[in-house]
């Protein structure tokens, strides 16, 4: 699931934080960077998703 939230991540910013946090501060947050442009709203994106994703790896 993780690279299909990466890749929404990329081509939908706001989506695939949504997908990943629900509604929140993160999202509020990636959709204001959207408005700003959409390269920062992906690079927030995919750092986000990524971030979370490392969470829920077994050491």
């Amino acid at each position: 699931m993780t690279p299909l939230r990466i890749l929404l991540g990329i081509l939908i910013p706001p989506l695939g934080v949504f997908l990943t946090y629900g509604v929140g501060s993160t999202l509020v947050i990636n959709i204001l960077l959207t408005l700003l442009g959409w390269l920062p709203g992906s690079i927030h994106a995919v750092w986000a998703i990524s971030k979370q994703g490392n969470r829920y790896v077994s050491r």
